[in-house]
Order: structure tokens, then C-alpha cells, then sequence
């Protein structure tokens, strides 16, 4: 394990973390931490000079749709629901004096 967690780096993230850890835990996160650090060095050896970046990890294409007006204009019909109307508006009562 070429990575080494001192023991203030795991009390500064588990301040950071607002975490209660006991001595054990704490040397287990050092491991844990360690461990996970060891992984991310091994990947960094990768040659990636002929993969492209990806934004998503899965190919995505556009999702959106065209913007199209599929009601027609139904003013009338809805109006009718009313109980008060005035002109092309619903009349309702004044609520601030």
C-alpha cells in the first residue's frame, strides 16, 4: 500500500464528515481510504490517448422533442365552467381591498 493516511487526515475528514469514530474505525477508514487510493494510482497507468471523453457513461442521444401545439384554442368550452365570467376571463371575487 504505497498510500499513506496519516491519522490527522482521517480526523480532519471525519471532522469534515461530522462523524463519531472509534479507534477502530478510524484505523479501518485509513485502510479503506488507503486502499481506495491505491485503485485510483493503478488507473492512472491506463492509456487512454485513443478513448474519446464522455460527458455520460452511456451514449446519449437528444431526448427532447419538437415544441408542438396540440390544443387548439378551447376558451369557450372551458369558459362555460365559469360560475362568473367576464368578457373572455373568469370573474371572480375582489380579495384585496
Amino acid at each position: 500500500m504505497a498510500n499513506i493516511i496519516s491519522d490527522e487526515t482521517i480526523e480532519y475528514v471525519k471532522i469534515l464528515a461530522k462523524l463519531e469514530l472509534s479507534e477502530e474505525e478510524k484505523e479501518q477508514a485509513k485502510t479503506d481510504i488507503g486502499r481506495m487510493l491505491d485503485y485510483i494510482d493503478k488507473l492512472n497507468e491506463l492509456d487512454t490517448s485513443g478513448v474519446e471523453p464522455l460527458s455520460h457513461v452511456f451514449q446519449v442521444s437528444n431526448v427532447f422533442r419538437e415544441d408542438v401545439v396540440t390544443n387548439q384554442d378551447e376558451r369557450e368550452r372551458i369558459l362555460k365552467n365559469a360560475p362568473a365570467r367576464k368578457d373572455d376571463s373568469f370573474k371572480v371575487p375582489k380579495t384585496v381591498e
